[in-house]
């Protein structure tokens, strides 16, 4: 990357080349954690790529433009809960899945999970992604799928494991 322009064709310049790296290493089912400003990231994941001076939603933008999610799992996109007692609007969690959708039509399979549970999760992580987003509760793991051969339209598979559109 070279004063903030990547230097391949057709990605974003937040797909830094350690962002690149990791989302190719991963293997079906790895997860990865994108997290907000707030979140605890190097103290759960020893690997931690900083794009701190980004929004959530526009790393999630860029990730989706390369990343498939697990049509096998029952999730494949998991929100933190909010704490009970808190009264938080979560309103990025729509534009989430909104990005997510239009990324994988038909693909997306959203849960939620509690604080503490999303913590242990993310100790397992392959990696966490820190952004620089300041809306609370905008934390995100994301469960890497398949991506089909060549001639494929779509990687969203159905629970039969037919391609559900060609």
């Amino acid at each position: 990357q070279i004063r903030g322009i990547i230097v391949l064709k057709g990605l974003s310049s937040l797909l830094t080349p350690e962002l690149l790296k990791v989302l190719c290493e991963m293997g079906h089912g790895d997860e990865i954690v994108l997290a907000d400003a707030n979140f605890p990231a190097a103290s759960l994941n020893s690997r931690v790529i900083r794009l701190d001076a980004h929004a959530g939603t526009d790393v999630l933008q860029a990730i989706m433009s390369v990343f498939p999610l697990d049509t096998y799992a029952d999730c494949n996109a998991i929100l933190m809960e909010v704490v009970p007692g808190d009264s938080v609007e979560t309103s990025i969690w729509e534009a989430y899945e909104g990005i997510m959708e239009a990324s994988e039509p038909g693909c997306l399979r959203m849960g939620h999970i509690e604080r503490f549970a999303f913590y242990d999760r993310t100790a397992r992580a392959y990696a966490v992604v820190a952004t620089g987003e300041s809306a609370l509760y905008a934390n995100l793991i994301l469960k890497k799928g398949i991506v089909l051969g060549q001639g494929s339209q779509s990687n969203c598979l159905n629970s039969k494991g037919a391609s559900a559109q060609f």
